[in-house]
């Protein structure tokens, strides 16, 4: 999972890929929390008492899928914006009703700088 500041969190399954953002996104200045998996990153974010400002998360997860995450976290923390990725492509996820057209999406692989450009773009929205 990652997440941007003042309250940003990232959740992602894929070690390498998760590094990557973290390391990627820390170095932009933001602050983080990561998890792998979507149960903790619930757990990550309901303790959480501050702001969280984006949320980051892979579609795709093993126990609880980064939108059924966000549906719940959602609840706790409205003010939230999501920015999800996957490996299938934004047209695959559509067509099986994964994600609903005008989501926030990037698509793996992606470069440190595309993430960056990315998470500055829903930020901003």
């Amino acid at each position: 999972m990652k997440v941007i500041q003042p309250g940003d969190k990232g959740v992602e399954d894929e070690k390498t890929v998760r590094e990557l953002a973290v390391t990627g996104l820390r170095r932009q200045g933001y602050k983080i929390f990561e998890a792998s998996e979507g149960g903790e990153a619930f757990l990550i974010c309901e303790k959480h008492e501050g702001r969280i400002d984006l949320i980051l998360t892979d579609v795709v997860m093993p126990g609880m899928s980064g939108r059924k995450l966000v549906d719940r976290l959602k609840e706790i923390h409205p003010e939230m914006k999501v920015l999800y990725m996957s490996g299938y492509t934004d047209n695959a996820i559509l067509h099986h009703g994964i994600l609903e057209e005008g989501t926030n999406f990037i698509q793996k692989p992606f470069t440190v700088d595309g993430l960056a450009r990315k998470v500055r773009e829903v930020l901003d929205k």
